[in-house]
């Protein structure tokens, strides 16, 4: 009898999404069964139709969930996001009480939470849960290893990192920090260090270096500056992934640049066709250019503390390098010092697979284990 797992997205941008394609497709090679998604929304977000084919023969429900609120739909910004999450939040509550309706009709077994905050609402307002596992799976959960390096100063914005992740795997004990690179297990920590989560179709796409550069941004209100830095430098070529609104899959600016709505597998024939990746400084996107061998250059969305950790974090595995603002100069005249880490990166990822089954399959062991429940969601 297969083991039912239901899954808890943050819909914020595409990470988490792929992250969990990615690990539906691992589960499902093992005695899983993935009985129902839901996926943390908000009225400027839409689930992207990337998302819901791959769970086409799973229940799918969007949920209200806390976001941010950002200016321009550029940097973030932090009064007006506590203000509208605090006028909204009856309208979480009831996703939390959803949460509980589904795992009840679904009989779930194990619930995995893709840093999705509506977990930690179910968590500290239901007083009658079902009691059964919970995994937290994200790279934020890494920064409580003691080896996790932020960046300098930003005391505040680190301390508030920490509490919202503690908010999010409220009543688990179970996280698995997406890592960059291998780092040595700490029990005190209760962190689980694994490899990042990447989709099997990267293995399928032909690798080359052509003549343009693939962008990737989390917030829309970027293109107008990628834009007017493609019209001073009109040698080079820029193709844009954003969930922008716009009717065409693919839109048109100039001769050399193009802006096209999210699409996962346009999305990595580009990246697999491009000579450097620019992007807002996403954990996936950056995974996804380490295991191609392509050079980033990051540009954390302002005010995106977690994007800046990313940034930092991603420049200590050897991905690129990073700044405040789209200096593609800068990115363009450091090219030639690049060296690949693909194949490093490669072999601690490929040990992906192998490390979730066996840590998931501990983790039920551990909980059905003589009736422990120390684990337990």
């Amino acid at each position: 009898m297969k083991t039912k797992v239901l899954f808890v997205v943050q819909g914020e941008g595409r990470g988490h999404m792929t992250q969990a394609i990615s690990l539906k497709q691992i589960l499902e090679t093992s005695d899983f069964e993935i009985c129902c998604v839901l996926v943390g929304r908000s009225e400027r977000r839409e689930i992207p139709k990337f998302f819901l084919d791959k769970f086409s023969n799973i229940p799918v429900h969007g949920v209200q969930s806390p976001n941010f609120v950002t200016a321009n739909n550029r940097g973030i910004r932090i009064w007006p996001t506590i203000t509208y999450n605090f006028r909204n939040a009856r309208n979480f509550m009831k996703s939390a009480v959803f949460l509980k309706e589904m795992i009840e009709k679904h009989e779930a077994d194990l619930v995995l939470n893709f840093y999705e905050p509506t977990v930690g609402l179910y968590h500290l307002t239901q007083k009658k849960k079902r009691n059964i596992p919970m995994i937290c799976v994200a790279h934020q959960y890494l920064t409580g290893h003691s080896r996790f390096r932020f960046p300098k100063g930003k005391w505040m914005d680190r301390l508030m990192l920490r509490m919202y992740t503690t908010f999010t795997s409220a009543g688990c004990e179970n996280h698995f920090g997406l890592s960059f690179y291998p780092l040595p297990e700490e029990s005190e920590s209760r962190i689980t260090v694994v490899p990042p989560l990447l989709r099997r179709e990267i293995r399928d796409v032909e690798i080359n270096h052509g003549d343009y550069f693939l962008c990737y941004l989390v917030n829309a209100g970027y293109i107008d500056d990628l834009f007017e830095w493609s019209k001073q430098h009109t040698e080079n070529i820029l193709h844009v992934f954003t969930d922008a609104k716009q009717e065409e899959e693919t839109k048109q600016y100039s001769p050399n640049f193009y802006v096209h709505k999210l699409n996962d597998k346009l999305f990595l024939q580009y990246m697999a066709g491009c000579k450097g990746v620019i992007s807002s400084a996403g954990f996936e996107s950056v995974c996804e250019a380490l295991w191609m061998g392509k050079p980033v250059f990051m540009v954390p969305v302002e005010g995106h503390f977690e994007q800046l950790c990313n940034a930092v974090d991603a420049l200590r595995a050897g991905a690129g390098i990073y700044d405040r603002k789209f200096q593609l100069n800068r990115f363009i005249d450091w090219l030639p010092t690049w060296t690949s880490k693909a194949a490093v990166f490669r072999e601690w990822q490929d040990k992906s697979a192998e490390i979730f089954i066996r840590e998931i399959q501990n983790i039920l062991a551990y909980n059905s284990d003589d009736g422990k429940t120390g684990k337990s969601f």
